[in-house]
């Protein structure tokens, strides 16, 4: 899972986030590790309800009450950050660490023009007047590709178009030149034409500012344009890592396998795309052994009893006991 002999900017370690109830505790996220390298854009993928989302809530510590980091570690450049009191992680979200959410309208608040928004926000976390927080923040519209940035500072989130608000929402999480942005699902409610304005405006800033991107989302098609490397999630757990192009040519894990397969190709006439049957399971119904058994056409008597760990093959992790010396156990 290693980023390679670079220090990693963020590192997760085996982490868990459970949401206690009078029932139990559900485990939303168990035991996921991973790193991300300054500069490099880190795809996590998977179907609704795998914990792509709760992950990256966990590392900028927004998660939903009544939830919880119930074990693991997050690390941000070497500095311990899951266990620091609110208003402590308060001073590090949007400082060192950024956000950009699915609706910028979640983001941007509908009474404040956008440039009273990005000058708030550049004042509370660096050493500013406001004539020179507005000339960065007129800076930043530019950079993300605002036109008539000058003017347009002063119009309210509604007088923005869906893909020119989440252009904003980028420069709000770029104020204060963060190490780290969270981007969930940051292309899902735009046309085509605006995502790929999108991808290319964030891989844009991961070469020029060094910043590393957890990119959260369901695309493969986004995550093939962006990412550098692709964590696959399913129930929680992570069941397969590595660089982006081995993951999507030659995808390991069944799921990973099955994901790749639902995608049309361009140029390829298949009958019937791949298909796999079932659903994610919910919560309270996290099978026994590995997640995957009961959807999983390789599955064999060790896959029902023993959850299986990633491990390297070639040049990926993989969580799959068909990889493992001893099999499947069929």
């Amino acid at each position: 899972m290693s980023t390679g002999k670079q220090q990693p900017l963020l590192e997760v370690r085996e982490l868990r986030v459970e949401f206690p109830t009078r029932r139990g505790s559900l485990i939303a996220v168990d035991g996921v590790s991973l790193e991300i390298a300054p500069g490099e854009v880190l795809g996590v993928v998977g179907e609704s309800g795998a914990g792509k989302s709760m992950t990256g809530n966990a590392v900028i510590g927004l998660l939903p009450s009544p939830g919880r980091v119930e074990s693991g570690e997050i690390l941000l450049e070497g500095e311990r950050i899951d266990n620091l009191p609110y208003e402590q992680m308060r001073k590090i979200r949007g400082k060192r660490i950024g956000a950009v959410f699915q609706d910028p309208l979640t983001s941007l608040n509908p009474l404040y023009t956008v440039g009273q928004q990005l000058v708030e926000t550049i004042q509370t976390h660096m050493k500013m007047s406001e004539k020179e927080a507005k000339t960065r923040a007129v800076d930043l519209l530019e950079e993300v590709g605002i036109p008539s940035a000058r003017e347009r500072i002063d119009h309210y989130p509604h007088q923005f178009s869906g893909g020119m608000r989440q252009r904003v929402v980028i420069a709000l999480a770029l104020c204060a030149e963060p190490r780290l942005i969270i981007a969930d699902e940051p292309t899902t409610a735009l046309d085509v034409s605006i995502q790929a304005q999108i991808i290319t405006l964030i891989k844009k800033l991961c070469r020029e500012h060094g910043t590393a991107v957890m990119l959260v989302t369901h695309d493969m098609g986004v995550i093939a344009e962006t990412a550098d490397r692709v964590a696959v999630m399913y129930a929680g757990r992570i069941a397969e890592i590595g660089p982006v192009a081995e993951v999507v040519k030659n995808a390991n894990h069944p799921y990973t396998h099955g994901l790749m397969g639902s995608i049309p190709k361009v140029g390829h006439e298949v009958e019937r795309l791949t298909q796999i049957d079932g659903s994610m399971p919910r919560l309270t119904e996290i099978p026994t052994g590995c997640a995957f058994n009961p959807r999983c056409a390789d599955k064999g008597p060790r896959c029902m009893v023993e959850r299986p760990i990633l491990e390297p093959v070639e040049n990926s992790f993989v969580a799959c006991w068909k990889f493992d010396p001893e099999g499947t156990g069929a």
